[in-house]
């Protein structure tokens, strides 16, 4: 067994794993930043409810401890593509609400789109060592949202910020447990990984 530990594809995902959960950590915090400047400069309150925002993904999981890690690794996939397209839309209407007189908070959100896009990387090379194909992404991406009135692109924004910073958690824990099994176990469900 520890022969197989060393192996060079275990070595790799152990790799691979760790710097994703580094960059996990950072993105978490670097959103939670964001999140603070966003809500000060939209005049939002840290109270502000939000329900689920529509086309945004939930963090949470059902049946977590019944994935598998590639079941976990596509779910990732999935939801940072999804935010990817919706941090890009808050970009735009954050560029054509303020302009220019707001650089630092465009600077903020485009550094954080920047890092969901390094991490969807990461995440697909983690599937090619899993000997999977990351499924190509032929979606529409974001929900398109033309209806929306300022108020409520501002709390769908708050929204999309907040379930990220969740999602930078999940992940950071979905890719511990990656690094925990041996090479080819992710493929098949463990009854001893919990969240």
């Amino acid at each position: 067994m520890a022969a197989a530990d060393s192996s060079p594809a275990a070595l790799r995902r152990r790799d691979l794993c760790s710097r994703g959960i580094r960059l996990a950590g950072k993105m978490r915090s670097d959103v939670i930043d964001l999140l603070d400047a966003y809500m000060e400069q939209q005049g939002l309150d840290a109270s502000a409810s939000v329900a689920a925002v529509e086309g945004v993904p939930a963090a949470a999981a059902e049946h977590w401890d019944e994935q598998t890690g590639t079941q976990r690794l596509l779910e990732n996939l999935a939801a940072y593509r999804t935010f990817r397209a919706l941090l890009a839309q808050m970009l735009e209407e954050q560029r054509e609400q303020l302009g220019d007189t707001d650089a630092a908070l465009g600077r903020a959100l485009a550094a954080v789109l920047l890092q969901v896009s390094a991490f969807i990387y990461h995440l697909e090379e983690l599937l090619r060592l899993e000997s999977r194909s990351p499924p190509s992404e032929e979606g529409p991406g974001s929900p398109p949202a033309p209806h929306l009135s300022l108020f409520e692109r501002k709390l769908r924004g708050l929204g999309v910020l907040r379930e990220l910073a969740q999602w930078a958690v999940r992940s950071a824990r979905d890719l511990r447990q990656l690094a925990k099994a041996s090479p080819g176990s992710s493929l098949a469900p463990s009854p001893a990984e919990s969240p």
